[in-house]
């Protein structure tokens, strides 16, 4: 049968939807996969049914679907946004409620990866379903046009592969495989829902065996693998080649198989072997002895605590093939590592392992050309576009480029010279590239373009338009109104600015603080701009304050400049909050500590969902002052039903706890719920449409006549009485050796932030006497030794001292 030739550039991905969004569904299979696919559904905002098999006892018909259900409540990481997500949740089995298949928009099937359980499921399906429904199967690579054998036309018509990647709410990749009988309508119904509400990267894969991710990705994992096998590299040698040097996840190979499961690697790779059309493919999926006896033993990786790797004794150690124990790492031997990392950015690295002379770059070139001449021979089955092929493994297995990619950074004449040293063969088009100097990726008219080996040129690859990229606004340099070493004002057009970190880990010292004011007053000032996203690219939007600035001062004696710089940060922060013109602050990821306090002090915040934010201050022994602290203590008052003491001080209790314990939401949903972020914070699904969803903000704002929030002057604060019952629970979890006797300490000055001070008795302040209340109490903090013994270790290590 001809693989479908569609690709990704053929669907309309883009905001606003074309299609109707989904608003129920139906899960079918509650195993690890089918349960997670309900979570994320349910993350969406979907009403879900989950449904699996009745036990043969039947004494709880249910008790299957449950299993599934509460493995994935107990799962980390969490598939659920938050915890009243799960309640979108309903439970059934397929005796008693499949009818309810009937009821829904979308049906997807995620039973066990057998062709006639699938067969037999579909066939059922086809009886209940409402006939506009959509219905997808979820497989990881079982050919989708064999499942409807036998269905009707119409029937056929509504089905399309759904191949989530596990976890499904965290990694980003969906794989949407359309049979010859699909209708394009469906499959861009579902691609558009899929990027916008599911937050996914779409890409089109043909109908065959394996799809796009698992056949190129679990080829690259099998060929790293006999080098251990068969070859002369150490595990450890080989993750660390496989691992954040060469681009990709810092779990490389070895990890990431134990992660996955060595049972479902082994159940990949065998079904390729059997599917694939020639003997050269089915041997690169031969599954190696040692993976098929782990397997057979039950070492399964990392559900069974045991796979290529296993903790023994507080040390991670990794098999040995010999005598199947596990035995302590080795030295590496890979030559001056140091120096590669030193060659620059990826590209950089790249190209010096490739030209590495030693074991190293042995290793990078064996198995990089391998992937390369893989990859361009799988063009024309798996995919037409070598652009689908990068993102399914930029988004399923998390390298930073894909093969193309790759390859263009290497060069072409390089690539194809060792490939002749190593006797692999390559399509004639590679070589009729290259005797026209292309490369897979261009610039054509300003946008980006691929190369098409079906048409033999260069087509249009353009992001989607509802995305705002930064690197491109860089690129001309009058696009920049401002900058210093460490923040910069970009212009993101329509009368919107956009203010950058670009300071180490986006940390919030004084150059990138003094930057913000300057460039609100600029904003506000400036008749042509409308407003001002605070937003970057960066791994993380921000995690918190530059604590070596405050550690070289406090060790030299210098409070009086620690005071200024507080006092500066707090200024800055109120700034956000009060400025004229709309300033929309635009977390992602981690934000901590002033990082989590900017996002909160902004009346409009546009969140990722993928949101980890906290005030982690506590942990290097100071307590939140970008005015963190007094916004919790204002928001438990007005939340409270009433004035009364007590009313207040319930709402105000759980802030408490959750700071003294730097507590980190888990996602902007969750940070919602913990008083991190505001009601009315808007959710980004799709984290590629963060920055263009705030500059849309900010553009709205500024529509309807802005004017910035009124200041708290009137916050109820409880005083001494909520500030004694703090202090004894403080001490029984002191005492039940919960938390330090610094701990105590420390939760006790947060405490006394977060109730006012030792009033004694409730009254109503003024907000600035609550952030002046933080400065002094941070300042004092700062002196004392333990803190100071904290922030060392954490600059130090990365990670916090219990002392």
């Amino acid at each position: 049968m001809e693989a479908t030739a569609l690709d990704t550039r053929a669907l309309d991905l883009e905001a606003p939807a074309t299609h109707p969004p989904f608003r129920t569904a139906a899960v079918l299979g509650a195993g690890t996969m089918g349960a997670q696919i309900a979570a994320h559904l349910a993350n969406a905002g979907l009403e879900v049914y989950l449904l699996d098999i009745a036990p043969d006892d039947r004494d709880d018909p249910d008790a299957v679907v449950r299993e599934g259900f509460e493995q994935a409540r107990k799962a980390s990481p969490d598939p659920f946004f938050t915890d009243d997500v799960a309640d979108r949740i309903s439970l059934g089995n397929f005796e008693d409620d499949f009818e309810r298949v009937g009821e829904v928009d979308w049906v997807v099937e995620a039973v066990v990866e057998r062709m006639d359980v699938k067969r037999d499921v579909h066939a059922r399906i086809e009886k209940h379903a409402a006939d506009d429904a959509v219905i997808s199967t979820n497989t990881s690579g079982l050919p989708i046009h064999e499942m409807t054998e036998g269905r009707s036309d119409d029937f056929k018509r509504r089905v399309l592969g759904t191949h989530f990647y596990n976890p499904p709410r965290y990694l980003k990749l969906l794989e949407l495989v359309p049979t010859d009988a699909t209708d394009p309508d469906v499959t861009e119904r579902v691609a558009q829902f899929g990027r916008l509400r599911l937050g996914k990267g779409i890409v089109v894969a043909n109908d065959v065996p394996y799809f796009i991710g698992n056949r190129i990705g679990v080829f690259a994992q099998l060929q790293a693998i006999r080098h251990f096998t068969d070859g002369d590299y150490t595990i450890e040698e080989i993750d660390t080649l496989t691992g954040k040097i060469s681009g990709r996840p810092k779990s490389a190979t070895f990890r990431t198989a134990d992660l996955v499961g060595l049972d479902v690697l082994l159940d990949v790779a065998t079904n390729l072997r059997e599917l694939v059309d020639d003997e050269a493919q089915r041997a690169a999926f031969a599954v190696p002895d040692v993976m098929q006896r782990l397997v057979d033993e039950g070492r399964l990786g990392e559900k069974t605590k045991a796979g290529f790797y296993k903790k023994e004794d507080g040390e991670i150690k990794s098999i040995d093939p010999d005598t199947f124990e596990y035995s302590s790492a080795v030295d590496e031997e890979l030559g001056d590592l140091d120096a590669i990392w030193g060659a620059g950015g990826l590209s950089g690295r790249l190209t010096a392992l490739y030209a590495d002379d030693g074991r190293a770059g042995q290793f990078f070139r064996e198995t990089t050309l391998e992937l390369l001449a893989y990859s361009a021979n799988r063009l024309g089955e798996v995919s037409d576009n070598p652009a689908d092929v990068d993102r399914a493994i930029r988004w399923g297995f998390g390298w930073e480029v894909g093969p193309f990619e790759m390859w263009d950074a290497l060069g072409m004449e390089t690539v194809l010279n060792g490939m002749a040293e190593h006797g692999l063969d390559v399509p004639d088009w590679v070589e009729a590239m290259h005797d026209r100097n292309d490369t897979f990726y261009d610039t054509r008219d300003g946008e980006r373009a691929v190369f098409m080996p079906r048409v033999d040129r260069h087509e249009p690859d353009p992001r989607p338009g509802d995305e705002l990229r930064l690197a491109p606004l860089k690129q001309d340099a009058t696009n920049e109104l401002w900058s210093n070493d460490d923040a910069a004002l970009l212009d993101v057009g329509d009368g919107v600015a956009l203010f950058e970190f670009r300071s180490k880990a986006n940390t919030l010292g004084r150059d990138v603080m003094m930057g913000l004011r300057e460039c609100i007053g600029r904003v506000e000032q400036d008749a042509a701009l409308r407003g001002m996203i605070v937003g970057n690219e960066g791994k993380n939007f921000s995690v918190g304050a530059n604590l070596g600035e405050m550690a070289m001062a406090a060790s030299q004696g210098a409070f009086d400049v620690i005071d200024q710089y507080i006092d500066e940060f707090q200024r800055t922060i109120q700034q956000v909050r009060y400025a004229s013109k709309p300033v929309v602050v635009a977390p992602h990821q981690r934000v901590l500590g002033g990082g989590c306090e900017m996002a909160m002090a902004c009346p409009h915040p546009v969140a990722s969902a993928e949101t980890y934010i906290g005030l982690v201050e506590l942990g290097v022994g100071l307590i939140p002052a970008g005015t963190g602290t007094m916004r919790l203590a204002a928001k438990a008052a007005r939340e409270a039903p009433n004035e009364n003491h007590n009313a207040i001080q319930d709402h105000l209790r759980p802030y408490f706890e959750t700071v003294a314990m730097a507590e980190v939401a888990e996602s902007a949903a969750q940070g919602i719920d913990m008083g991190f972020l505001p009601p009315n914070t808007r959710i980004v699904m799709h984290e590629d449409r963060r920055l263009y969803a705030a500059k849309q903000e900010v553009l709205r704002l500024s529509e309807q006549g802005y004017a910035p929030p009124p200041v708290m002057n009137k916050i109820k604060v409880l005083g001494e009485k909520t500030l004694s019952t703090f202090k004894v629970a403080l001490m029984q979890y002191r005492e039940g050796n919960y938390i330090s006797e610094y701990d105590e300490h420390l939760a006790t000055k947060l405490g006394t932030v977060m109730c006012g001070g030792t009033l004694s008795s409730p009254q109503e302040v003024h907000e600035d006497y609550l952030i002046e209340l933080e400065r002094e109490v941070f300042l004092s903090l700062l002196g004392e030794e333990k803190t100071q013994e904290r922030i060392q270790h954490m600059l130090e290590h990365n990670e916090p001292l219990r002392n």
